[in-house]
């Protein structure tokens, strides 16, 4: 079974036809506002409301949030299970590389001087280097790309979308990342995550009847559905 990076695009198309112009709108931004004009906007915007629940949307990103949804889907479908957790450890090997190779620091090394200016949310550990890429941005992006790719609906694109915009804004809220790192992990993650559905889900053994099983047997599966 041979899935070209064309067809896994076109599988994708409304959650890829919305990131293109959501993209597009972060580049105008980016053309008319600077670095910090942009991270001010976001940091002086903060509210308690905000402050409480933003730690917890940003959690969505987190590795630990895809590695407990995999070994859930396992439960059902090896293959889901094995495409997500798998996508999941290339994308993320790719950003910590990408981290290390531009070792950029984050808003509270670069805004240094001006600590007093910025508004940091209680209980949040905020980090210093390792800036440009966003991990969880690009987890999140990655995971909306493969959801999106395996379900039949795909108007859940829209939600799949608006879950990574969430968490790349969750990111900048919080003073973990800046604009410019949101965009580039979002940009890694969707397209790594097309250029390795392509070639992990061309492989035959992916598709054998046991990869569609899970460990919980189907027939049990289907007892506790017409139970409910």
């Amino acid at each position: 079974m041979n899935i070209s990076i064309k067809e896994v695009i076109q599988r994708t198309r409304l959650f890829f036809i919305l990131y293109l112009i959501l993209l597009c709108g972060c580049f105008v931004i980016k053309l008319i506002y600077s670095k910090d004009e942009i991270y001010f906007a976001v940091n002086a915007r903060y509210n308690d409301l905000l402050d409480t629940i933003e730690p917890y949307i940003t959690d969505l990103g987190n590795g630990w949030t895809i590695v407990i949804l995999s070994a859930i889907l396992a439960l059902y479908n090896y293959r889901v299970a094995f495409l997500m957790i798998t996508t999941f450890l290339v994308t993320s090997l790719s950003v910590q590389i990408a981290k290390f190779f531009f070792d950029a620091p984050r808003p509270k090394l670069y805004f240094k001087d001006q600590l007093d200016k910025l508004h940091f949310v209680k209980g949040v550990d905020i980090l210093s280097n390792h800036s440009f890429p966003s991990g969880h941005t690009l987890t999140a992006f990655a995971t909306g790309v493969l959801i999106s790719y395996l379900i039949k609906n795909k108007s859940w694109s829209i939600l799949l979308i608006f879950y990574g915009v969430m968490v790349g804004f969750s990111r900048m809220y919080l003073s973990e990342h800046f604009f410019e790192d949101v965009i580039g992990g979002s940009v890694m993650g969707v397209f790594l995550t097309i250029f390795w559905i392509s070639w992990i889900d061309s492989k035959k053994f992916i598709h054998s009847p046991k990869w569609s099983r899970g460990l919980i047997p189907r027939s049990e599966v289907g007892d506790r559905k017409s139970e409910v």
